[in-house]
């Protein structure tokens, strides 16, 4: 546990760097599957440019992903499933994002997640335009990190809800595309990566603000002008492509 635990710290350190305004305060969140029915995840109120060994908690997969199958349970009932949800009773409380990370880690195919509250992706999530121009893609680096389709997910209090919102999400994204999404786009909230590796998580974010960075200048000057999407698909499915992402995306 303890590699995977480093490795975490140096995500969240990497998500939470000032210059990056990816993140500030307690803003944001990261987890990453421990291959044994639990998983670290951020604490309540921690910052990631600050996290330290205890700021993580270690969470059983099955107690979070349980009150997600009861719609019984509802935000009354949240902190004390997250504080039963604890291997640790000692430890701090999980974020209340625990519960969305519980998805993306059982069902989103990822082992490594990273959630942040990017300016420039925020910028646009936030505005009229919500998540739709990142339904088309302005240039082939961002298919090969980002992923082909982005999942979007209307806003919701973070908290079950919200990750009830992100599993219909996922599952309308396999259901159209046959393979989990890289990128769950958040409306008046942030992105989501899932990625196989602390890297792949990163290079995500990183990939994802240039595209909303690039995305609000042509906004500004006319409008984008998108690829056409039998291109798009071709950039997706070529060898070279396929090559290239997983060179960018492994493992360290």
């Amino acid at each position: 546990m303890n590699a995977i635990q480093d490795k975490l710290l140096s995500l969240s350190h990497d998500i939470g760097r000032e210059e990056r305004r990816l993140a500030i305060l307690g803003e944001g969140n990261t987890s990453a599957d421990l291959g044994d029915g639990t998983f670290l995840v951020k604490a309540s109120g921690s910052s990631l440019s600050t996290l330290q060994p205890g700021d993580l908690t270690r969470v059983n997969m099955a107690t979070a992903l349980e009150a997600l199958d009861d719609p019984s349970i509802g935000d009354p009932e949240v902190r004390r499933i997250l504080e039963s949800s604890r291997t640790d009773s000692s430890a701090k409380l999980p974020s209340v994002e625990t519960f969305m990370h519980a998805i993306c880690l059982s069902e989103g195919g990822a082992k490594w997640v990273g959630h942040c509250h990017a300016e420039s992706v925020l910028a646009i999530l936030a505005s009229q335009h919500g998540a739709q121009p990142f339904l088309n893609h302005l240039f082939p680096d961002a298919i090969v990190v980002c992923g082909r389709h982005v999942a979007v997910v209307p806003y919701i209090d973070p908290g079950l809800e919200l990750a009830r919102g992100v599993r219909r999400a996922l599952q309308g994204h396999r259901e159209a595309h046959g393979i989990p999404p890289k990128v769950v786009l958040l409306e008046n909230h942030g992105p989501v990566a899932l990625g196989a590796s602390p890297v792949e998580v990163l290079n995500i974010l990183l990939m994802l603000d240039k595209w909303a960075r690039i995305l609000g200048q042509t906004l500004a000057m006319g409008g984008p002008r998108f690829l056409p999407e039998a291109v798009s698909d071709r950039i997706d499915t070529r060898p070279d492509e396929h090559h290239r992402r997983a060179q960018i995306a492994q493992t360290n």
